[in-house]
């Protein structure tokens, strides 16, 4: 059994849902898990640790600005322990070539190059935003061709066994 990080970085807050999600499938695989908003956890990994998988969100073309300052600072743990990376966007909808160069930017920028990367589609939660970032979100989602523009309801890309797999693929690695 190991003990198992996930660090993330969330917006909106689909993110820590995939980091929730990763961390129950490493549980029944048997392991400790922990996923932490490290907004709340701080910029430290836990001592005893095994593993590290850290998980960050893309808005406005970039990854949170405290999760690459996290890597910064724990980059030398993260490429002595196993640990991966999984980035959350819009661009990982059918737009990989965009989300793939969003990762290369955050490895330039911190330096890490983490051994496995998961990209990893996020959400449009309509109903969470106010009224001008709805508006702002549903002429975006037009323009590129969307038919989610229905601002009632909120629209989850998510592909959960994409997510499954990367955790389970993570875990064969350890």
């Amino acid at each position: 059994m190991s003990t198992i990080y996930i660090p993330y970085g969330t917006t909106e807050g689909q993110t820590a849902k995939i980091a929730a999600f990763i961390a129950d499938v490493l549980q029944a695989h048997g392991h400790q898990a922990t996923a932490a908003d490290i907004k709340d956890a701080g910029d430290a990994i836990p001592e005893g640790c095994d593993a590290v998988l850290v998980g960050a969100s893309v808005h406005v073309g970039r990854h949170e600005k405290y999760v690459g300052d996290f890597v910064r600072k724990n980059r030398g743990t993260l490429e002595r322990l196993p640990s991966a990376l999984f980035s959350v966007s819009m661009a990982a909808h059918g737009d990989t070539e965009s989300a793939e160069g969003y990762v290369e930017k955050f490895e330039e920028e911190t330096g890490w190059r983490p051994a496995q990367v998961g990209l990893f589609s996020g959400a449009i939660p309509y109903t969470h935003y106010g009224f001008i970032k709805r508006l702002i979100m549903k002429r975006i989602a037009g323009s590129q061709g969307s038919t989610d523009t229905d601002t009632s309801r909120d629209y989850v890309y998510t592909e959960w066994d994409g997510v499954k797999q990367f955790a389970e693929d993570f875990l064969a690695k350890l």
